[in-house]
């Protein structure tokens, strides 16, 4: 009898942070942006790049959104910025309104600026989004090829 009540206050204290615990249900705009060149600068050189010598048509710069990933913590949606055939930016359109979710972002930007594809590593923590992340990110890539 005398572990019987330490035993009950003791959990329940530890069960009331799990009563109170209310999941992110919502999606938030984010306008995250890795660093680029200056885009007023990038976008004249381009142009009048292109139009004077037809070499140069790669390096037009090309915006593409990526597809709504519908996860179980909310949307993902990217949008890429192509210079030529380099992935130069990645903004997120939509994500999910969750802290593990606004910490991963800017490790997914940078890795996918490094490595120029949608092959990257999941963020630990943020497995869903991550995944939700290169799906539209593929989707992106594919979609600027065509």
């Amino acid at each position: 009898m005398k572990r019987a009540l330490p035993v009950l206050a003791l959990t329940v204290a530890a069960l009331i942070p799990l009563w109170r615990y209310a999941p992110s249900s919502g999606t938030t705009e984010t306008t995250e942006a890795a660093p680029s060149t200056p885009t007023p600068s990038a976008s004249s050189s381009s142009s009048s790049s292109s139009s004077s010598s037809s070499s140069s048509g790669s390096t037009a710069t090309k915006t593409v959104k990526g597809s709504t990933v519908n996860t179980s913590k909310g949307a993902v949606q990217v949008e890429v910025t192509f210079e030529g055939d380099k992935i130069s930016a990645v903004r997120m359109l939509q994500q999910p309104n969750h802290p593990q979710t606004t910490a991963a972002v800017p490790k997914l930007i940078s890795a996918t600026l490094d490595a120029q594809s949608a092959d990257i590593d999941t963020v630990s923590g943020a497995t869903i989004t991550s995944d939700g992340y290169k799906e539209s990110l593929q989707a992106a890539i594919d979609a600027k090829g065509a």
